[in-house]
């Protein structure tokens, strides 16, 4: 992943030409290396064989689309992954938050926009990285920042990276009634630029994963008018 020591490195999977090259000279302006594809089964390829920082993400993509992509490299990777959608549904939005795409960005879009997403997400990466190690226990919860693993009854959990993180925010604050403005800041970090909607879905998610009966949830608990509550079962 990023650091000070070298040169952070892009994979742009992006099949207009006209559109990939802006993109990659634009980018490299801005100090990254880019390696490009123009299918998503190229863009799987690269992105196994030359382990980037970032993945941009086209959804609409020759041969493998582009929310395939996204769920397979999150199935094998914690790269954080951008994606490009042409449709204005909220739907295709929430769906590759999902999947575990880290942000979205709906053509038409300004470059500024895109380029300020991006360095957004590389600097959330950047702390992630450089964060002392925990290890938090709560109820049959055990959870390892160190090693990025949690455990529910000693069965470990397969979480996505905004999952994990998520669920380390709500159990630092075991008892506390977190706003969604809160979690988006301390998760997602204040320069992001999405919206509540974003916490819910990852707490949805989240539900499925961490609770005996997510229609029923004991761990993360609702707030009504503020946002969610950890709390640990007796």
């Amino acid at each position: 992943m990023s650091n000070d020591m070298h040169m952070s490195t892009i994979l742009l999977v992006e099949d207009d030409p006209i559109l990939s090259e802006t993109l990659r000279y634009n980018l490299e302006r801005e100090g990254y290396a880019v390696i490009n594809a123009s299918d998503g089964v190229v863009g799987l390829e690269r992105a196994r064989r030359d382990q980037p920082d970032m993945v941009i993400l086209d959804v609409m993509l020759p041969r493998l689309d582009g929310f395939s992509v996204c769920r397979i490299l999150r199935q094998e990777s914690e790269v954080p992954i951008l994606i490009l959608t042409a449709r204005q549904d909220e739907i295709d939005r929430i769906a590759g938050l999902e999947l575990g795409a880290d942000d979205y960005v709906a053509k038409p879009f300004s470059l500024g926009e895109l380029l300020a997403r991006v360095r957004a997400i590389m600097r959330r990466s950047d702390r992630r990285i450089s964060a002392p190690r925990e290890v938090l226990d709560a109820g049959a919860i055990r959870l390892d920042t160190g090693s990025r693993r949690a455990w529910r009854d000693n069965v470990e959990l397969n979480l996505s990276q905004k999952e994990f993180d998520l669920l380390a925010c709500l159990m630092r604050n075991r008892g506390i009634a977190l706003s969604r403005d809160v979690l988006l800041e301390r998760v997602w970090g204040y320069d992001f630029l999405g919206d509540s909607r974003t916490v819910d879905v990852h707490i949805r998610w989240l539900r499925e994963k961490v609770e005996p009966d997510p229609g029923k949830p004991t761990y993360i608990q609702t707030v009504r008018g503020i946002g969610y509550r950890f709390e640990a079962p007796d």
